[in-house]
């Protein structure tokens, strides 16, 4: 230990509050140094000065007073926090007022979902539960969505049901049913939908093609690197399962 590394924890040595390591530290530094040694002469004769100061109850009206004042301080500070509020209240009127609410670009969602898509294919993300078996990854999803995903398996039609897992998409937690098509990996990412059923839009990202419908309360959302005849033979399948 150092005279500074001494001097920084010299109170809480004097006041016994040093952990054992560095309370024997001190100890050993200050047997062999004169100057810390008599800094800490200086400090036990101040501790001991301050414990025979006898004690002196408050005055009730010095009481009072500060009691006065710290309830004018709070009521500042609250105040305070109001006008803050405000500002931020008018700011996000005017905001409201004058900016057009322009919807978020339909880009986005495909870009999130392209996003998950290459998300699932790192660091072996892309399974929490492997079957092959709609009976054994259905039921899986209990108690870890609020909502059971439909999970049909398609391998009769030459796309194999590999799997699933819970996964958040633009942040919105969803089902991820994981199909296979040769080494081609199809995420298929289900959730509720408050909107109709609708028909399947396209979209292509980054190389990754992306299919988007919605039937029977839940959107759907098929995205792979497959090429888009076998993506859309896929959908048609699924939708008609």
């Amino acid at each position: 230990m150092t005279c500074a590394c001494l001097d920084r924890d010299l109170d809480a040595y004097v006041d016994g509050e040093l952990p054992a390591e560095a309370d024997a530290a001190a100890r050993t530094h200050l047997d062999g140094c004169a100057s810390c040694a008599a800094r800490l002469r200086q400090r036990q004769a101040l501790k001991r000065a301050l414990q025979a100061i006898p004690y002196f109850e408050t005055p009730p009206g010095v009481r009072a007073t500060i009691a006065l004042r710290a309830s004018r301080m709070r009521s500042l500070r609250r105040l305070g926090l109001i006008a803050a509020a405000a500002v931020v209240v008018l700011a996000a009127a005017r905001t409201v007022t004058f900016l057009p609410l322009r919807p978020a670009p339909a880009s986005d969602a495909a870009q999130a979902l392209v996003d998950g898509h290459v998300r699932s294919l790192m660091a072996d993300h892309l399974l929490d539960v492997r079957s092959t078996d709609q009976h054994t990854v259905k039921p899986w999803f209990i108690g870890k969505l609020d909502f059971s995903p439909p999970v049909t398996d398609l391998a009769g039609q030459g796309y194999p049901l590999v799997g699933g897992r819970v996964d958040y998409v633009a942040g919105q937690l969803v089902a991820a049913l994981v199909y296979q098509r040769r080494q081609h990996v199809i995420n298929v990412f289900v959730a509720p939908s408050g909107t109709a059923t609708a028909g399947v839009a396209a979209r292509s990202v980054r190389g990754f093609h992306v299919r988007r419908w919605t039937a029977g309360g839940m959107w759907f959302s098929a995205v792979s690197d497959l090429n888009e005849a076998e993506l859309d033979a896929f959908v048609s399948a699924l939708r008609s399962s």
